[in-house]
């Protein structure tokens, strides 16, 4: 079980686009240690959300707290790193310089040796780390994405999307590391379509469905509050159900 320390405090958020509600009232606290999955349709506000996490947006009110300091501390900052869904790096830079450029960033030692056993974890070849970005798949470079956030040891890892682009070997893969990654000083906040992967690794998830967390708790109370039996049909079948969702 994860400790009570609040990692991520999302307080009554709201973030409206020309008057028009994107997200509304938003209440989450995750916890330092725990693995927490975002569901929700295209258009339901969980990028809009996570900008907001990220000070990509202010909102229009409430408060966003990391470890108990306003998320525009610096040093709020410092303990955040951030793969986004769409993970494109330089074209002109080889996956071992960019391995280099983001640990930089976060002013953490570069150990080649740590980068290709990383590599290896993901099964990304380790020869590819001397080629550059534009030679790179797309699978390719979500590993190289994967590899450049979870290496920078931060205490709260944001994934948006982190299983896109990759072959069932690979997103078992992910999922391993992410697992191995986990304790009591780390946090993964999460959100993807794959809610297969979710139910899997997650130890609580939040259904975000019109503009408000209709439902925060592990996967296995969604499946017994819908009587199903994965985390797919559970969330499928709450959005449909007004009187779930209400």
């Amino acid at each position: 079980m994860c400790s009570q320390v609040i990692s991520l405090s999302i307080n009554n958020v709201s973030v409206a686009y020309t008057d028009k509600p994107v997200i509304e009232n938003i209440d989450l606290d995750i916890y330092a240690g725990e693995i927490f999955g975002l569901m929700g349709l295209n258009g339901a506000g969980k990028t809009t959300l996570i900008k907001t996490v990220l000070g990509l947006r202010d909102q229009d009110n409430g408060e966003i707290m990391i470890y108990g300091k306003d998320k525009s501390d610096a040093n709020s900052k410092e303990k955040l790193a951030y793969l986004p869904e769409k993970f494109e790096p330089p074209w002109f830079l080889t996956g071992m310089e960019f391995m280099k450029f983001s640990l930089q960033l976060y002013k953490r030692p570069f150990k080649k040796d740590d980068i290709i056993e990383a590599a290896n974890k993901l099964s990304l070849d380790t020869d590819a780390l001397g080629r550059r970005m534009n030679t790179y798949s797309k699978g390719m470079r979500q590993k190289l994405g994967l590899m450049g956030t979870l290496l920078t040891d931060c205490s709260l890892f944001i994934l948006d999307e982190p299983m896109s682009g990759l072959d069932p070997r690979a997103r078992a893969l992910v999922k391993k590391m992410i697992n191995e990654i986990k304790h009591k000083d780390r946090t993964i906040f999460l959100s993807s379509h794959i809610l297969a992967d979710m139910d899997e690794i997650c130890d609580r998830v939040a259904v975000l469905h019109n503009s408000e967390i209709r439902y925060v708790g592990t996967p296995d109370e969604l499946k017994r509050k819908t009587n199903t039996d994965n985390l797919e049909q559970a969330y499928l079948e709450f959005i449909e159900d007004k009187k779930l969702v209400c």
